[in-house]
C-alpha cells in the first residue's frame, strides 16, 4: 500500500528526530553501576583511589559540625561535613535498607567561617578545605571490617590530591565499627537516608 504523499516523509523525520534525541543524550540508558556490575568509582595501577567528579550533584544526605566551642576548643573534627552518596546506591537502600556493595559516599570538609549572620549567631560555613571518601567494596577490601575503607584526599592549605590510598582501618573503620548505626555509616546523624530506610 503506498502512502499519501503528505504522510511519506514521516518516517524520515521521525528518524531524524530519533538522532537528535540520541545526540542531546535525552534516551534512556542504564548507570554506571548497573553496567555489568561495574565501580562508579575506579583506581590507578598503583592502587590510588582517583579522586571522584561530579559528586555535588549526589544525593546529599546531611552536614554534622562538632565546633571548638562545644569541645573545649579540641574538637576533633571543628568543621562542617558535607556529606554525599552515589544515586545508585542510594536507590538501592532506599529499596533494601542495606548499602549495597561498591557503595561509595564523599565527605566534603568546610571551615567554620562567620558566626554571626542577620539571622543571629551560629556556625556558618566558610571555605572548602578537604574531601573524603568511604567505599565498601567487598573484592578489594575483604580483609578490612565490614569490607569499607576510608580515604583522605585533604592536604593543608592546599587544594585536594587527585589520588590517594586507603587509610590504616585503625584510622577510621574501629569507630565507624563501634558506633555507626548500619553498616559502618553514622545513619543516625543523617536524616535522609533515616527517613528514606525501608520501614520507616
Amino acid at each position: 500500500m503506498r502512502l499519501p504523499s503528505f504522510i511519506r516523509p514521516l518516517p524520515t523525520l521521525l528518524g531524524v528526530a530519533g538522532c537528535l534525541v540520541s545526540l542531546l543524550g535525552f534516551h534512556a540508558t542504564p548507570s554506571i553501576a548497573e553496567k555489568k556490575g561495574e565501580r562508579v568509582y575506579s583506581f590507578n595501577d598503583q592502587g590510588e583511589l582517583i579522586q571522584p567528579q561530579g559528586y555535588r550533584e549526589w544525593i546529599y544526605v546531611g552536614t554534622p559540625v562538632t565546633p571548638n566551642e562545644l569541645n573545649n576548643g579540641k574538637a576533633a573534627f571543628p568543621e562542617f561535613h558535607n556529606v554525599y552518596i552515589h544515586p545508585d546506591h542510594f536507590k538501592k537502600w532506599k529499596k533494601t535498607g542495606a548499602f549495597p556493595d561498591g557503595t561509595i559516599l564523599m565527605k566534603e570538609l568546610v571551615s567554620v567561617g562567620s558566626k554571626q549572620a542577620v539571622s543571629g549567631a551560629g556556625y556558618f560555613m566558610g571555605e572548602f578545605i578537604g574531601l573524603e571518601a568511604t567505599i565498601k567494596d567487598s573484592k578489594r577490601f575483604k580483609s578490612e571490617p565490614g569490607n569499607w575503607a576510608y580515604f583522605s584526599f585533604t592536604q593543608e592549605g592546599k587544594k585536594p590530591t587527585k589520588t590517594t590510598k586507603a587509610m590504616p582501618a585503625d584510622k577510621c573503620n574501629f569507630c565507624h565499627q563501634a558506633f555507626a548505626k548500619d553498616d559502618w555509616v553514622f545513619t543516625q546523624y543523617y536524616p535522609v537516608l533515616r527517613a528514606a530506610k525501608p520501614g520507616r
